[in-house]
Formats: structure tokens, C-alpha cells, sequence
């Protein structure tokens, strides 16, 4: 028998729901999932834990995904999610009212993107007083997954960036396997 590297779906990597939870999301909450990716893993789960009375922004800088996100709401019948097309490396590159979202999503982006302040900032931005704010990225250790160990960020990084925007920490969690959150609160 040969054995190899046993790759995980997105619920084995991050429990959607359990993170959510943990966010303290709510019915009738305004969430914005900050690249959302084409499958959104978060974007779907969040969409039904705030009911009709909620709604979430599925923002990425790609259109095939946002594409992605409207062919799957249709076939599942869910009108709370809209696709919003964004560059989130541009201080108001994301077309989401100030102070307007009750729950921000950044997971598995600043690993990814150059302009980490500036993504951030726009969470900050587009967050209510009192919103929260969850972090979720790749832990240092290795990994069969994910981008390569210099492009990580810790986890004390991504705190001081979401603090730097605005951001209170509130608490750091066990995400995954191979991720680590945090929530924080914005002042």
C-alpha cells in the first residue's frame, strides 16, 4: 500500500461554522468575508446563520470567483450573500459603507497579500464600533497545505496589524490543524 500526503477539505482545515460561532455571529448580523474564495467557505455557512434578516458581502478581486458565489447562491436559493468585487490592497477599494459591518472576516488573506495595513485598514473601515473583527491564517509550523513558511505571518504580526487599525484584541483560538484566529473588537 503506499502512503502519501492525505489532503483535507476546507471543513477538516476550518470548521466554517465553529469559527462563526466563536465570532459571536448573530441573526440579522451585516458580514463581509474579505477574499472569499470560489467555494465560499465562510461566505455560505455565514448567510444562513444571519437568516433573512442579515446580509454578506462576499468581496475578492476576482470576478470568476465572484461568479462562482453567485452561480452557488442561485442554486441554493440564498438571497442575503452579494458578490462585491474589490481591490483590498486600495484604501477604498472596496465599495462597503464606513462603520457599516457587523462581523469582518480576513482568513487565510494576509499570508497572501503585499499592502497588509492597508487590508486592515479597510476591515477596520467598513466595521461598526463595537463590530469583530477574526483573523485566520497559516500557523508557522509546517504544513503539507498551504503558502511557504516565509510568506506566514504569526499570529502576534496579524494582532499588531488589526491593533494598529483600530482593532482591540479580544482572544487568540485554535482555528484548525494548521490555522490560528483571533477576534478582536473594534474600539
Amino acid at each position: 500500500m503506499r502512503m502519501g500526503i492525505q489532503f483535507h477539505g476546507g471543513n477538516e482545515l476550518i470548521d466554517a461554522k465553529k469559527l462563526l460561532t466563536r465570532a459571536g455571529i448573530k441573526q440579522g448580523d451585516i458580514v463581509a468575508d474579505l477574499g472569499c474564495g470560489t467555494n465560499g467557505h465562510f461566505v455560505f455557512p455565514a448567510a444562513h446563520m444571519v437568516g433573512s434578516t442579515g446580509r454578506v458581502y462576499a468581496v475578492d478581486l476576482l470576478k470568476p470567483v465572484l461568479d462562482s458565489i453567485r452561480s452557488r447562491s442561485k442554486m441554493e436559493g440564498v438571497d442575503n450573500v452579494e458578490p462585491i468585487w474589490a481591490d483590498l490592497e486600495r484604501s477604498r477599494g472596496m465599495k462597503i459603507a464606513d462603520g457599516s459591518v457587523d462581523l469582518t472576516i480576513l482568513v487565510n488573506d494576509l499570508s497572501q497579500i503585499p499592502q497588509k495595513t492597508t487590508v486592515a485598514q479597510e476591515a477596520a473601515r467598513i466595521t461598526k464600533s463595537g463590530g469583530t473583527l477574526v483573523v485566520g491564517d497559516w500557523k508557522q509550523t509546517a504544513s503539507p497545505l498551504g503558502p511557504p513558511a516565509e510568506k506566514r505571518i504569526t499570529p502576534a504580526i496579524a494582532r499588531q496589524l488589526a491593533q494598529d487599525a483600530g482593532f482591540e484584541y479580544s482572544e487568540e483560538f485554535e482555528a484548525g490543524p494548521y490555522h490560528y484566529g483571533l477576534i478582536l473588537r473594534k474600539k
